[in-house]
């Protein structure tokens, strides 16, 4: 088998895929979010009339204009790779997978696009109502495009509704298919995840501009809803990663015994602090842990037993070090957001949030926190499925395309090279906007609730 520095097409093409899936999903997660946080600012606007939650409306949707497309493009790119380096795992699952895949684009991406040409460039030329309808719709278009992405990836985790004949998936029961038995704490915990990286952005944008004395009104009603939708949902996603970690026991128990870096399922398990899983010698080194905690988070009885890694084939097991990095990456990210969120409370009850300057630094560089938390809980959550690309049915080295490994080399350089440019600029250009801030909304006579719109007007404020 022809292999390039050591590394065959098979792992060529998982690295390709991992290199455009990491950019492309921090802009639909970023997308849903602000989508969201939109949406709300306009119904905000329309029932009190207050201008300043209209000039962050349309601050914030230029920058989800901008993001929007960003992860419109890198989608793309994914559809083309599943044909071209994965056509075995097209052959094998793509009558449940691919029905999925263009539900999400005759639902989500039709009820996206309808409406969201108003929510862009019709903010002076429709009344209020009809804005904030289509801002609405637009935020649940956004929702409705994870949920089918949620339910075709947790399918490959968890497979159900089908049947094998010849090799072949074939469907026997969308609703199993679509509601399998992981979709519900996958879907759950990736709009959470959506909707705390959008709070954290939105909380260190506002606290950025107190500090420069900027935008006074906008950056405390920034600050104020970023802050409150973090307190409120770092708790809930610990929650909601417990269940789908219990979940996830239940499914696929080899992927627990790597996060956890158990190796001995005959013994209560320690929580692990920190190790390095030394998968040769089948053992951790330089461990810190509390014992018994791992029983106790998993099995809610510190005696509790479940399987290690011993218990699985060499060939079965995911790789360790990955998997047990990141997800302490991820759990460490979240136990921050809620000290966060507690800290930001308490200085806001005892009236001292806008002034104390340490938080409001300190939370100002905190906005990358929720796509790194994404980054690392996708790492977990797709290495840990391996060697399985479709788990139990279909093994991630039999679903590669027969392409050399220098052709997937080369295309691989190639996207490197393309994503740093057009995506740097694409993210660059954001920065820019933030750093402008409200004051690139341009000044106009925008139609609020109390005033009906007589006439048609243009964006830049001038009638017609």
């Amino acid at each position: 088998m022809e292999t390039i520095a050591g590394m065959d097409a098979t792992l060529l093409a998982r690295i390709q895929f991992a290199f455009t899936i990491s950019f492309h999903i921090i802009f639909p997660a970023f997308s849903i979010g602000l989508s969201a946080f939109i949406a709300t600012l306009e119904i905000l606007w329309l029932r009190s009339g207050e201008q300043h939650y209209h000039t962050l409306a349309r601050f914030w949707t230029k920058i989800f204009a901008v993001s929007f497309a960003m992860g419109v493009v890198s989608g793309i790119v994914l559809s083309y790779q599943i044909g071209t380096n994965w056509s075995r795992f097209s052959e094998v699952v793509g009558n449940t997978i691919g029905p999925l895949l263009g539900y999400e684009v005759l639902t989500a991406f039709f009820l996206e696009a309808s409406f969201l040409g108003v929510m862009l460039f019709g903010w002076n030329r429709v009344p209020p109502w009809l804005h904030t309808l289509s801002s609405i719709v637009v935020a649940l278009g956004t929702a409705l495009s994870g949920f089918w992405i949620l339910a075709a990836n947790s399918w490959m985790h968890t497979p159900d509704g089908f049947e094998m004949r010849g090799g072949i998936a074939y469907p026997t029961d969308w609703s199993d298919i679509i509601f399998n038995p992981s979709f519900p704490y996958r879907f759950t915990h990736m709009m959470i995840a959506t909707y705390l990286t959008t709070s954290l952005v939105v909380l260190a944008a506002g606290a950025r501009y107190i500090l420069q004395g900027r935008f006074e009104r906008e950056a405390r009603t920034m600050v104020r809803m970023g802050l409150g939708m973090v307190a409120v949902l770092a708790p809930v996603q610990l929650v909601v990663g417990d269940l789908h970690g219990l979940n996830t026991l239940e499914h696929q128990p080899v992927k627990v015994a790597a996060i956890e870096a158990h190796w001995d399922g005959s013994k209560p398990a320690p929580f692990v602090i920190f190790a390095w899983p030394d998968e040769e010698a089948e053992r951790n080194v330089a461990e810190l842990s509390i014992p018994y905690a791992g029983s106790l988070v998993l099995k809610h009885d510190p005696q509790g037993l479940f399987p290690g890694l011993r218990d699985f084939p060499e060939d079965e097991r995911p790789p360790v070090v990955p998997v047990f990095f990141s997800f302490r990456l991820m759990l460490g990210i979240g136990l921050l957001m809620i000290a966060i969120g507690i800290a930001g409370v308490l200085l806001w009850w005892r009236k001292r949030l806008f002034v104390h300057r340490r938080y409001l630094t300190f939370v100002s560089y905190c906005w990358p926190l929720g796509f790194i938390a994404i980054l690392a809980g996708w790492m977990v959550t797709e290495i840990g499925r391996q060697p399985w690309i479709a788990y139990g049915l279909l093994r991630t080295a039999d679903a590669v395309s027969p392409v050399a490994a220098g052709t997937v080399a080369l295309s691989l350089v190639m996207f490197v090279v393309v994503y740093v440019v057009v995506f740097s600029v694409g993210i660059l250009y954001v920065y820019r906007m933030l750093g402008k801030g409200p004051a690139m909304v341009a000044p106009g006579p925008a139609a609020m609730p109390n005033r009906p719109l007589s006439v048609v007007q243009r964006a830049d404020g001038d009638t017609a």
